[in-house]
């Protein structure tokens, strides 16, 4: 009973760590759609608040995070991991993808200063 007790609230602590992360991840696409919207914002200022933001909010924002902007779609691919989930499905399911990136893209907002 305790091993499964154990992994049940270890499971809890990993879903919400994703959850936290998701929701870190949908906050740093709104923030660069925010900035790709105004007028004199270029990708590489978008790209460069959307890195800001992810490093305030304890996220990596080095290279492994893939950001991409289409005028005012802001795509991030995150290479999330569950730190014990992760191992433990491995062992459980060869060639699980537990590992896979979870990736956000969020946040279309109509540039509407020349209206």
């Amino acid at each position: 009973m305790l091993p499964a007790v154990v992994l049940g609230s270890i499971g809890m602590f990993e879903v919400g760590r994703a959850y936290e992360t998701s929701r870190a991840l949908t906050e740093a696409a709104r923030e660069g759609t925010r900035a790709a919207v105004r007028l004199s914002a270029d990708a590489v200022a978008v790209d460069a608040k959307i890195r800001e933001r992810l490093h305030v909010s304890g996220l990596r924002s080095d290279d492994t995070v893939g950001v991409s902007i289409t005028g005012s779609n802001v795509t991030i691919r995150y290479p999330f991991q569950f730190i014990v989930l992760q191992p433990v499905a491995q062992l459980l399911v060869s060639g699980s993808m537990v590992d896979s990136p979870i990736t956000v893209t969020t946040s279309v907002m109509r540039n509407e200063a020349g209206s």
